[in-house]
């Protein structure tokens, strides 16, 4: 009897482990892997090895969350979306009262020895928490209370994250409302009147932040920015990481100066290069080859997410992952187009491989969160 028992423990292990979704892992890693050099490699001059162990050990817990996140049934998460949502806002609310302000902004809180962002955990908990408020409401989609509801829902989270603030992670938040309700049955005229009105409210808003230097829409810091991005001029103090950026990539050539030589990261030219701008050290430093490979590797991850998505049981597991590789795939693009100077500087992260411990947590639950649907899915990519 006892013999059967371990046999079929056995058994329901090895199906376990079957059925992790071990591309993504692999995916994961690499990137992490890529980050972790790199950041070794910005840090270099300065001789700070604690940003490298801490993005180990970040990684390393990480790894743990998301081995708890993937474990528990997502439909079970998403009953417990109201008191996510709640414990969300306290976070966000915390922040305005015993955050730490740093450069004018109050965006992490101390928990005894550790430093969080919650603005990062708060996107991953609005995947998860809207997509089963839009799930609750699928069959009614095209009626305009649940919208209004999923609205005002996202709307809290987004005022509170804007007013740190945080103008670029507030987007991305609503960015990945967008996402979620498109591949939804909403009904097409409904997407194209929010588009036009959309794309009118931001130009309207565009046009007024920059003709008006004493506007409120958003802090003085995020309108010189933008001012600065249109202007140009390459002696700006603004523009001047970005810059820094451009000739670490350019001076990297096709296969770069190799690991811990690039003069323009490693002699400190380029400030945060550990953080937003870690893919100019590896464009210096490996070159286009060595960019061209992380751009691949961000591609194959999305596209297994969202073909994950496309095999998902259920509405509210296709809502989730779509909501997340959204996420990766935005904040990519425009990490990268900020680097590139295809955009203005907005201090977003590339998922995995910038350095932050926040971050890195919030993404590995959040992967989490994608494997939990993966392993319900019935096929396979490959």
């Amino acid at each position: 009897m006892n013999t059967e028992r371990i046999n079929i423990f056995q058994m329901s292990i090895t199906n376990y482990f079957k059925r992790i979704d071990i591309w993504l892992i692999l995916l994961i890693t690499v990137l992490t892997a890529i980050g972790v050099l790199a950041i070794s490699s910005a840090t270099a001059y300065s001789g700070d090895e604690g940003l490298v162990k801490k993005q180990i050990i970040s990684f390393v817990i990480g790894l743990v969350l998301m081995l708890v996140v993937m474990s528990i049934d997502y439909h079970l998460l998403g009953e417990w979306y109201l008191m996510i949502y709640i414990v969300t806002l306290l976070f966000l609310v915390a922040v305005f009262f015993i955050g730490k302000h740093v450069n004018g902004a109050a965006r992490w809180i101390m928990i005894g020895p550790i430093q969080i962002q919650p603005s990062e955990f708060a996107k991953i908990s609005m995947i998860l928490c809207t997509a089963k408020l839009i799930d609750k409401y699928h069959k009614k989609i095209n009626e305009l209370w649940p919208i209004l509801i999923i609205g005002m829902f996202q709307f809290v989270p987004f005022i509170l994250i804007n007013r740190q603030p945080n103008l670029s992670t507030s987007i991305v938040l609503m960015i990945i409302l967008v996402i979620q309700l498109f591949v939804t049955k909403l009904n097409m005229k409904y997407i194209l009147t929010t588009i036009v009105i959309g794309v009118i409210i931001v130009a309207s808003a565009f046009v007024y932040i920059v003709r008006d230097p004493n506007q409120k829409l958003i802090a003085d810091y995020q309108r010189n920015r933008i001012v600065n991005k249109i202007n140009g001029g390459d002696n700006l103090a603004e523009r001047y990481q970005t810059n820094q950026a451009i000739h670490a990539i350019g001076s990297g050539g096709l296969d770069g100066k190799g690991l811990y030589k690039g003069s323009i990261s490693q002699l400190n030219y380029l400030p945060e290069s550990h953080n937003d701008f870690i893919i100019a050290v590896v464009g210096e430093e490996f070159g286009f080859i060595g960019a061209t490979i992380v751009i691949i590797l961000v591609l194959l991850l999305i596209t297994r997410g969202f073909w994950i998505a496309h095999s998902a049981v259920d509405d509210l597991g296709k809502f989730i992952v779509v909501g997340y590789i959204g996420m990766i795939a935005m904040q990519s693009f425009v990490n990268m187009g900020v680097v590139t100077d295809l955009l203005p500087n907005t201090g977003i992260p590339i998922p995995f491989i910038s350095a932050g411990g926040s971050s890195l947590w919030a993404n590995m639950i959040g992967m989490g969160l994608v494997l939990n649907v993966a392993m319900c899915k019935e096929e396979t990519m490959f």
